[in-house]
């Protein structure tokens, strides 16, 4: 047993809480509500993926391999804990993801308007 594989999943929702504060992107938008918002979709999503596994679970698709680096714990059979923060991670990469290519389509629309034409690859007319 090491906690290898949920210490890299903690890290990295770290890193991406770090991202999305920086850039206020799901979390940490200044609109109202935006954190019950965000909060919200992670929890869909991640409600979605886990009915999902044990539904492959269910099936005999999804089980439990021998991995050096997990911790061995299970919240129900062939279900690793580790599971739920790759699955939050999955959730919150895909908003985060979501808002960046908002805020591009924005800023590209809005340079397309300001020039009064289109805008071309290169950012130039």
């Amino acid at each position: 047993m090491t906690l290898a594989y949920p210490a890299a999943l903690v890290l990295s929702l770290a890193g991406m809480l770090v991202v999305d504060r920086r850039w206020r992107l799901v979390l940490f938008r200044r609109a109202p509500h935006a954190a019950r918002r965000g909060l919200g979709a992670l929890a869909v999503g991640v409600a979605f993926f886990l009915l999902w596994d044990l539904a492959g679970i269910r099936l005999g698709i999804f089980f439990v391999g021998d991995g050096a680096y997990q911790s061995g714990l299970l919240l129900a059979p062939d279900l690793p804990v580790e599971e739920v923060g790759f699955l939050l991670l999955l959730s919150h990469l895909s908003l985060v993801l979501a808002a960046v290519a908002e805020r591009i389509a924005a800023r590209y629309a809005a340079r397309s308007a300001a020039s009064g034409g289109a805008v071309s690859a290169r950012g130039g007319r």
